[in-house]
């Protein structure tokens, strides 16, 4: 068995090391990292228009008048409608600092790329401006790839000498922005071209391009059924070899889970039905039930059910973390890391939330997840009744039964083993 898991281990290492290393997906990953407290605090705004108590719009109505909704709607539309806004400056940001060249003029000349594609609206009134569309998760991907490509034609041109020289005797931000002239024209160039390329097809615009190429197909493969159930597949055997799973995945995928989110938000604030059932709170709020693998189950066990000295010691360890959905010190101190007979739990766990969540709001049970962008952090039950109500609530209590039963058997296994060793030792100690 040894053999056989340092086989695996030696396959997927390698791979798994080089997705986390890959820049591109680096810089995807710090880009929405840097945009979830902004669209976090944009999400609550929107949460305060639908709060389901009875009553409750009548009485802010009466309060604040017929408008009242707007207040709550402003903050949830300068975040969630500008997202791609918010990604690209942490994206253009990790790009630069990887090639090592000034990251201020890398985002200003990744905007630049981004608002020559971006096509220019006028009303009837002649009134000139830019759709929010562009720049919300429907434009997401065009963006994201305008900022790469932008930073990549500007460190080219830095590490290759297509620069402005200035004397030693120049301040030395008088001579960073003249070296970035050439990029800037060049960039301003490429995409201009590009622009009224894409204006001659009918498509009309490179969002539109991307979007219906591109997106909206990744899209709907990553909400299906199957592709959920191998990108969890995945992300649990990475983490079982002692690799981030969840850094690794979500790199890849948050783009489309995120795009899937705010396509249901904005469903959900137009009053429309909510197109997606897999999407950034489906995996953050159901899935991960007290992190990866839905580890909160497991902790109670150690908490509640060990003999062991030792496993009721992580349980008391683990469980203040376990309720905010951090798992490291279970998947650690356990260990499910490198534990043959915890990893099968541990996998099938991982796979099985996901099932029995898709279907319980495919089959109506509990309500389309709305897509509000809650902390991970919010503890189970009080999450699931945010997002999907009191149905959301006792979805995530059933994944806890569900999931205490699968990783039960090999937790008593592995406490019996434990509390067998404690006992040897302590009777050692005494003779």
């Amino acid at each position: 068995m040894d053999r056989f898991m340092d086989k695996i281990g030696d396959a997927i290492a390698p791979i798994a090391q080089k997705m986390t290393a890959n820049r591109y997906l680096s810089a995807i990953k710090e880009g929405f990292f840097g945009s979830t407290p902004i669209l976090i605090a944009g999400s609550i705004f929107l949460l305060f228009t639908s709060l389901p108590f009875n009553g409750y719009t009548e009485f802010m109505e009466s309060t604040f008048g017929a408008g009242w909704m707007d207040f709550f709607y402003l903050p949830y539309q300068v975040s969630f409608k500008l997202m791609a806004i918010f990604v690209v400056i942490g994206m253009a940001k990790s790009l630069a600092n990887y090639y090592k060249v000034d990251s201020k003029l890398a985002i200003a000349l990744s905007f630049v790329g981004i608002l020559l594609l971006t096509p220019v609206i006028v009303t009837v009134e002649n009134v000139k401006g830019l759709p929010l569309d562009n720049f919300s998760a429907q434009g997401l991907f065009v963006c994201m790839i305008a900022a790469a490509l932008a930073v990549e034609i500007y460190r080219w041109c830095v590490q290759k000498g297509f620069t402005i020289k200035m004397p030693d005797s120049v301040p030395q931000n008088v001579s960073s922005a003249f070296a970035a002239v050439i990029p800037a024209f060049l960039i301003i160039l490429l995409f201009n071209i590009l622009r009224m390329g894409f204006a001659m097809t009918d498509f009309g615009s490179a969002q539109t391009f991307v979007f219906t190429i591109l997106q909206q197909p990744l899209q709907s493969l990553g909400g299906t059924l199957p592709a959920t159930i191998l990108v969890l597949l995945v992300e649990a055997v990475i983490w079982c070899f002692g690799l981030h799973g969840s850094s690794i995945v979500s790199s890849v995928m948050n783009p489309i889970w995120f795009a899937q989110s705010a396509e249901n938000l904005a469903a959900f604030e137009a009053g429309l039905a909510m197109p997606h059932i897999v999407n950034y709170q489906f995996i953050s709020f159901f899935v991960k039930l007290g992190g990866v693998g839905a580890t909160l189950s497991l902790t109670l066990l150690c908490l509640f059910k060990a003999k062991s000295d030792q496993y009721r010691a992580l349980g008391k360890l683990g469980i203040g973390a376990s309720l905010f959905n951090i798992n490291e010190p279970i998947i650690f101190g356990f260990p499910i890391v490198l534990n043959p007979m915890m990893m099968i739990p541990f996998i099938l766990a991982n796979i099985s939330v996901g099932i029995v969540t898709y279907l319980a709001i495919y089959l109506g049970l509990v309500p389309m997840i709305n897509g509000i962008n809650l902390p991970y952090t919010i503890p189970a039950v009080i999450s699931g009744f945010m997002i999907s109500g009191w149905q959301g609530a006792l979805l995530q209590v059933v994944l806890l039964l569900l999931t205490g039963l699968i990783y039960y058997p090999f937790f008593k296994a592995q406490d019996k083993q434990a509390f067998i060793e404690e006992q040897t030792k302590k009777e050692a100690l005494l003779d």
